[in-house]
Protein backbone atom coordinates (compact mmCIF):
# COMPACT_ATOMS: atom_id res chain seq x y z
CA UNK A 1 0.00 0.00 0.00
CA UNK A 2 2.85 2.35 0.85
CA UNK A 3 4.25 1.75 -2.63
CA UNK A 4 1.24 3.61 -4.10
CA UNK A 5 0.72 6.28 -1.44
CA UNK A 6 4.24 7.71 -1.45
CA UNK A 7 4.31 8.60 -5.20
CA UNK A 8 0.80 10.07 -5.00
CA UNK A 9 1.77 12.23 -2.04
CA UNK A 10 4.95 13.39 -3.76
CA UNK A 11 3.05 14.36 -6.94
CA UNK A 12 0.45 16.20 -4.87
CA UNK A 13 3.08 18.18 -3.00
CA UNK A 14 4.88 19.09 -6.26
CA UNK A 15 1.61 20.22 -7.81
CA UNK A 16 0.82 22.37 -4.81
CA UNK A 17 4.24 24.01 -4.95
CA UNK A 18 3.86 24.82 -8.66
CA UNK A 19 0.38 26.19 -8.10
CA UNK A 20 1.66 28.57 -5.43
CA UNK A 21 4.55 29.64 -7.67
CA UNK A 22 2.23 30.29 -10.62
CA UNK A 23 -0.10 32.31 -8.42
CA UNK A 24 2.78 34.47 -7.23
CA UNK A 25 4.12 34.86 -10.80
CA UNK A 26 0.73 35.92 -12.13
CA UNK A 27 0.61 38.72 -9.60
CA UNK A 28 4.21 39.79 -10.12
CA UNK A 29 4.08 39.76 -13.92
CA UNK A 30 0.49 40.87 -14.27
CA UNK A 31 -0.19 43.00 -17.38
CA UNK A 32 -2.90 45.45 -16.62
CA UNK A 33 -5.25 45.83 -19.59
CA UNK A 34 -6.50 49.25 -20.46
CA UNK A 35 -10.31 49.19 -20.14
CA UNK A 36 -10.42 51.77 -22.92
CA UNK A 37 -9.20 49.14 -25.37
CA UNK A 38 -12.20 46.95 -24.63
CA UNK A 39 -14.54 49.88 -25.06
CA UNK A 40 -12.96 50.87 -28.38
CA UNK A 41 -12.99 47.25 -29.53
CA UNK A 42 -16.70 47.00 -28.79
CA UNK A 43 -17.31 50.07 -30.99
CA UNK A 44 -15.46 48.58 -33.96
CA UNK A 45 -17.43 46.46 -36.47
CA UNK A 46 -15.41 43.30 -35.76
CA UNK A 47 -14.82 42.45 -39.42
CA UNK A 48 -11.08 41.80 -38.85
CA UNK A 49 -10.53 42.56 -42.54
CA UNK A 50 -7.20 44.33 -42.08
CA UNK A 51 -8.22 47.24 -44.32
CA UNK A 52 -7.03 49.67 -41.64
CA UNK A 53 -3.49 48.34 -41.86
CA UNK A 54 -3.51 46.79 -38.38
CA UNK A 55 -3.74 43.09 -37.45
CA UNK A 56 -7.47 42.91 -36.96
CA UNK A 57 -9.87 45.01 -34.91
CA UNK A 58 -8.06 44.33 -31.64
CA UNK A 59 -4.80 45.63 -33.06
CA UNK A 60 -6.54 48.79 -34.22
CA UNK A 61 -8.27 49.22 -30.84
CA UNK A 62 -4.91 49.12 -29.08
CA UNK A 63 -3.44 51.65 -31.50
CA UNK A 64 -6.38 54.04 -31.11
CA UNK A 65 -6.34 53.75 -27.32
CA UNK A 66 -2.63 54.59 -27.29
CA UNK A 67 -3.10 57.52 -29.64
CA UNK A 68 -1.15 55.85 -32.43
CA UNK A 69 -4.07 55.91 -34.87
CA UNK A 70 -6.91 58.40 -35.46
CA UNK A 71 -10.43 57.50 -34.42
CA UNK A 72 -11.62 57.42 -38.03
CA UNK A 73 -9.07 54.84 -39.16
CA UNK A 74 -11.61 52.05 -39.67
CA UNK A 75 -12.94 52.30 -43.26
CA UNK A 76 -15.62 49.69 -42.64
CA UNK A 77 -17.22 51.43 -39.67
CA UNK A 78 -17.14 54.82 -41.34
CA UNK A 79 -18.39 57.98 -39.67
CA UNK A 80 -20.72 56.12 -37.30
CA UNK A 81 -17.90 54.06 -35.84
CA UNK A 82 -15.61 57.10 -35.64
CA UNK A 83 -18.28 59.00 -33.71
CA UNK A 84 -18.66 56.22 -31.14
CA UNK A 85 -14.92 55.94 -30.58
CA UNK A 86 -14.57 59.72 -30.34
CA UNK A 87 -17.26 59.76 -27.65
CA UNK A 88 -15.38 57.07 -25.69
CA UNK A 89 -12.09 58.94 -25.88
CA UNK A 90 -13.59 62.41 -25.56
CA UNK A 91 -12.01 63.72 -28.75
CA UNK A 92 -13.21 65.13 -32.07
CA UNK A 93 -14.24 62.51 -34.60
CA UNK A 94 -12.83 64.51 -37.48
CA UNK A 95 -14.08 64.19 -41.04
CA UNK A 96 -13.33 61.23 -43.23
CA UNK A 97 -14.83 60.94 -46.70
CA UNK A 98 -16.38 57.56 -47.34
CA UNK A 99 -14.66 55.59 -50.07
CA UNK A 100 -16.03 52.64 -52.01
CA UNK A 101 -14.57 50.20 -54.50
CA UNK A 102 -15.26 50.64 -58.22
CA UNK A 103 -14.47 48.28 -61.10
CA UNK A 104 -13.03 50.44 -63.89
CA UNK A 105 -13.95 48.19 -66.79
CA UNK A 106 -17.02 47.72 -69.00
CA UNK A 107 -15.59 45.06 -71.31
CA UNK A 108 -18.31 42.46 -70.91
CA UNK A 109 -19.00 39.51 -73.20
CA UNK A 110 -20.81 41.77 -75.68
CA UNK A 111 -18.03 44.37 -75.95
CA UNK A 112 -15.01 42.04 -76.12
CA UNK A 113 -14.13 38.81 -77.91
CA UNK A 114 -12.69 35.57 -76.56
CA UNK A 115 -9.17 34.67 -77.64
CA UNK A 116 -9.61 31.12 -76.36
CA UNK A 117 -11.98 29.04 -74.26
CA UNK A 118 -10.50 28.94 -70.77
CA UNK A 119 -11.17 25.67 -68.91
CA UNK A 120 -8.67 25.96 -66.05
CA UNK A 121 -8.91 26.96 -62.39
CA UNK A 122 -11.55 29.62 -61.78
CA UNK A 123 -9.06 32.22 -60.62
CA UNK A 124 -8.30 35.55 -62.27
CA UNK A 125 -4.64 35.25 -61.30
CA UNK A 126 -4.30 31.86 -62.98
CA UNK A 127 -6.30 32.82 -66.08
CA UNK A 128 -4.37 36.04 -66.64
CA UNK A 129 -1.09 34.10 -66.84
CA UNK A 130 -2.11 32.66 -70.21
CA UNK A 131 -1.77 35.32 -72.90
CA UNK A 132 -3.07 38.00 -70.55
CA UNK A 133 -6.41 36.28 -70.05
CA UNK A 134 -9.09 34.79 -72.30
CA UNK A 135 -10.60 38.13 -73.37
CA UNK A 136 -9.39 40.23 -76.29
CA UNK A 137 -8.52 43.12 -73.93
CA UNK A 138 -5.58 42.19 -71.74
CA UNK A 139 -6.15 45.22 -69.49
CA UNK A 140 -9.75 44.47 -68.52
CA UNK A 141 -11.71 42.23 -66.16
CA UNK A 142 -10.73 38.57 -66.57
CA UNK A 143 -14.18 37.45 -65.47
CA UNK A 144 -13.31 34.55 -63.14
CA UNK A 145 -14.93 36.28 -60.13
CA UNK A 146 -11.95 36.17 -57.75
CA UNK A 147 -13.05 39.49 -56.25
CA UNK A 148 -16.58 38.18 -55.76
CA UNK A 149 -15.27 35.22 -53.78
CA UNK A 150 -12.91 37.39 -51.73
CA UNK A 151 -15.45 40.04 -50.69
CA UNK A 152 -16.61 39.31 -47.11
CA UNK A 153 -19.69 41.51 -47.48
CA UNK A 154 -21.19 40.11 -50.72
CA UNK A 155 -20.82 43.55 -52.27
CA UNK A 156 -19.60 42.38 -55.70
CA UNK A 157 -21.50 40.54 -58.39
CA UNK A 158 -20.73 39.33 -61.91
CA UNK A 159 -22.84 40.68 -64.77
CA UNK A 160 -22.17 39.36 -68.27
CA UNK A 161 -18.52 38.60 -67.55
CA UNK A 162 -17.58 41.79 -65.66
CA UNK A 163 -17.52 42.45 -61.91
CA UNK A 164 -19.78 45.18 -60.51
CA UNK A 165 -19.58 46.65 -57.00
CA UNK A 166 -22.82 47.16 -55.10
CA UNK A 167 -22.12 50.62 -53.77
CA UNK A 168 -24.44 50.49 -50.79
CA UNK A 169 -23.00 47.19 -49.55
CA UNK A 170 -19.33 48.11 -49.92
CA UNK A 171 -17.53 48.57 -46.57
CA UNK A 172 -14.27 49.94 -47.98
CA UNK A 173 -12.21 46.98 -46.79
CA UNK A 174 -10.06 47.07 -49.98
CA UNK A 175 -9.76 43.28 -50.10
CA UNK A 176 -10.98 43.24 -53.70
CA UNK A 177 -8.40 45.87 -54.64
CA UNK A 178 -5.58 43.56 -53.59
CA UNK A 179 -7.23 40.50 -55.11
CA UNK A 180 -7.59 41.82 -58.68
CA UNK A 181 -4.53 40.88 -60.80
CA UNK A 182 -5.35 43.53 -63.41
CA UNK A 183 -5.55 46.36 -60.82
CA UNK A 184 -8.79 47.65 -62.32
CA UNK A 185 -10.55 47.97 -58.94
CA UNK A 186 -9.90 51.31 -57.27
CA UNK A 187 -11.24 53.16 -54.24
CA UNK A 188 -13.29 56.20 -55.23
CA UNK A 189 -15.30 58.74 -53.21
CA UNK A 190 -18.81 57.56 -52.40
CA UNK A 191 -20.31 60.81 -53.70
CA UNK A 192 -18.62 60.54 -57.12
CA UNK A 193 -20.93 59.73 -60.01
CA UNK A 194 -18.62 59.84 -63.05
CA UNK A 195 -15.81 57.37 -63.83
CA UNK A 196 -13.47 56.56 -66.71
CA UNK A 197 -14.15 52.84 -66.86
CA UNK A 198 -11.15 51.77 -68.90
CA UNK A 199 -7.52 50.90 -68.08
CA UNK A 200 -6.28 50.18 -71.61
CA UNK A 201 -3.17 52.28 -72.29
CA UNK A 202 -2.84 51.33 -75.96
CA UNK A 203 -3.45 53.70 -78.86
CA UNK A 204 -6.95 54.20 -80.19
CA UNK A 205 -6.82 51.67 -83.04
CA UNK A 206 -5.66 48.82 -80.81
CA UNK A 207 -8.24 49.75 -78.19
CA UNK A 208 -11.04 49.52 -80.75
CA UNK A 209 -9.79 46.15 -81.91
CA UNK A 210 -9.84 44.82 -78.35
CA UNK A 211 -12.99 46.41 -76.92
CA UNK A 212 -15.98 48.29 -78.21
CA UNK A 213 -16.25 50.63 -75.22
CA UNK A 214 -12.65 51.56 -74.37
CA UNK A 215 -10.89 54.92 -74.06
CA UNK A 216 -9.31 55.83 -77.42
CA UNK A 217 -7.41 58.87 -76.13
CA UNK A 218 -9.29 61.48 -78.16
CA UNK A 219 -9.18 64.02 -75.27
CA UNK A 220 -12.70 65.26 -75.99
CA UNK A 221 -13.50 64.89 -72.30
CA UNK A 222 -10.44 66.93 -71.32
CA UNK A 223 -11.40 69.77 -73.66
CA UNK A 224 -15.03 69.89 -72.54
CA UNK A 225 -14.60 69.62 -68.75
CA UNK A 226 -15.71 72.97 -67.23
CA UNK A 227 -13.58 72.45 -64.08
CA UNK A 228 -10.43 71.00 -65.67
CA UNK A 229 -10.70 67.92 -63.47
CA UNK A 230 -9.83 65.35 -66.15
CA UNK A 231 -6.17 64.47 -66.52
CA UNK A 232 -4.66 62.62 -69.46
CA UNK A 233 -1.68 60.34 -69.09
CA UNK A 234 -0.36 57.33 -70.97
CA UNK A 235 -3.14 57.43 -73.60
CA UNK A 236 -5.79 57.29 -70.89
CA UNK A 237 -8.10 59.85 -69.28
CA UNK A 238 -8.33 60.07 -65.47
CA UNK A 239 -10.88 61.96 -63.38
CA UNK A 240 -9.57 64.09 -60.51
CA UNK A 241 -12.34 63.40 -58.02
CA UNK A 242 -11.42 66.22 -55.62
CA UNK A 243 -12.67 68.89 -58.01
CA UNK A 244 -15.24 66.98 -60.04
CA UNK A 245 -18.77 68.41 -59.78
CA UNK A 246 -20.47 65.40 -61.42
CA UNK A 247 -21.82 67.50 -64.28
CA UNK A 248 -21.62 64.42 -66.59
CA UNK A 249 -20.61 66.56 -69.59
CA UNK A 250 -17.61 64.31 -70.21
CA UNK A 251 -19.81 61.21 -70.23
CA UNK A 252 -22.17 62.82 -72.70
CA UNK A 253 -19.34 63.89 -75.01
CA UNK A 254 -17.35 60.63 -74.91
CA UNK A 255 -17.69 59.02 -78.37
CA UNK A 256 -17.07 55.47 -77.14
CA UNK A 257 -19.00 55.77 -73.84
CA UNK A 258 -15.88 54.74 -71.91
CA UNK A 259 -16.84 57.38 -69.33
CA UNK A 260 -19.71 56.08 -67.24
CA UNK A 261 -22.05 58.36 -65.30
CA UNK A 262 -24.40 56.89 -62.72
CA UNK A 263 -28.11 57.41 -63.40
CA UNK A 264 -27.38 59.23 -66.64
CA UNK A 265 -30.32 58.80 -68.95
CA UNK A 266 -29.46 58.93 -72.64
CA UNK A 267 -30.88 61.89 -74.44
CA UNK A 268 -33.76 61.02 -76.76
CA UNK A 269 -32.87 61.23 -80.40
CA UNK A 270 -33.83 64.56 -81.91
CA UNK A 271 -36.91 64.11 -84.01
CA UNK A 272 -36.89 65.76 -87.39
CA UNK A 273 -39.84 68.06 -88.03
CA UNK A 274 -42.39 66.32 -90.13
CA UNK A 275 -42.47 67.70 -93.65
CA UNK A 276 -46.06 68.24 -94.73
CA UNK A 277 -46.84 66.03 -97.66
CA UNK A 278 -47.94 67.76 -100.82
CA UNK A 279 -51.58 67.05 -101.40
CA UNK A 280 -52.35 65.32 -104.63
CA UNK A 281 -54.42 67.46 -106.97
CA UNK A 282 -58.07 66.57 -106.74
CA UNK A 283 -59.46 64.93 -109.82
CA UNK A 284 -61.94 67.23 -111.48
CA UNK A 285 -65.36 65.85 -112.17
CA UNK A 286 -65.94 65.35 -115.91
CA UNK A 287 -67.77 68.33 -117.29
CA UNK A 288 -71.05 67.68 -119.03
CA UNK A 289 -70.56 68.37 -122.69
CA UNK A 290 -72.86 71.02 -124.12
CA UNK A 291 -75.08 69.72 -126.95
CA UNK A 292 -73.40 70.46 -130.24
CA UNK A 293 -75.33 72.86 -132.44
CA UNK A 294 -76.19 71.14 -135.64
CA UNK A 295 -74.83 72.85 -138.74
CA UNK A 296 -77.57 74.26 -140.98
CA UNK A 297 -78.16 71.96 -143.85
CA UNK A 298 -77.86 73.49 -147.31
CA UNK A 299 -81.21 73.32 -149.06
CA UNK A 300 -81.18 71.88 -152.54
CA UNK A 301 -82.66 74.13 -155.26
CA UNK A 302 -86.18 73.17 -156.03
CA UNK A 303 -86.78 71.90 -159.51
CA UNK A 304 -90.12 73.03 -160.96
CA UNK A 305 -92.24 70.52 -162.59
CA UNK A 306 -92.08 70.44 -166.44
CA UNK A 307 -95.80 71.11 -166.61
CA UNK A 308 -95.34 74.45 -165.01
CA UNK A 309 -92.61 75.35 -167.48
CA UNK A 310 -94.86 74.54 -170.39
CA UNK A 311 -97.61 76.75 -169.06
CA UNK A 312 -95.22 79.62 -168.81
CA UNK A 313 -94.09 79.15 -172.38
CA UNK A 314 -97.63 79.13 -173.74
CA UNK A 315 -98.43 82.36 -171.92
CA UNK A 316 -95.48 84.12 -173.39
CA UNK A 317 -96.48 83.08 -176.77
Amino acid sequence: MEVYLIPIAVCGIIGLIFAVLLSIASRVFEVKLDPTVDKVLSALPGANCGACGFPGCEGLANAIAKGEAPVNTCPVGGATCAGKIAAILGVDAGSAEKMVANVLCQGDCDKTKLKYDYKGIESCSFASQISGGPKSCEFGCVGCASCVKACPFDAIEMINGVAHVLKEKCKSCKICVGTCPKKIIEMVPYKSKVFVKCKNTNMGKKVKEACGIGCIGCKICVKNCPKDTIAFENNLAHIVYEGCINCTICAQKCPTKAIHAENLKPKPAAQKPAVPKAEAPKAEAPKAEAPKAEAPKAEAPKVEAPAKEAETTNKEA
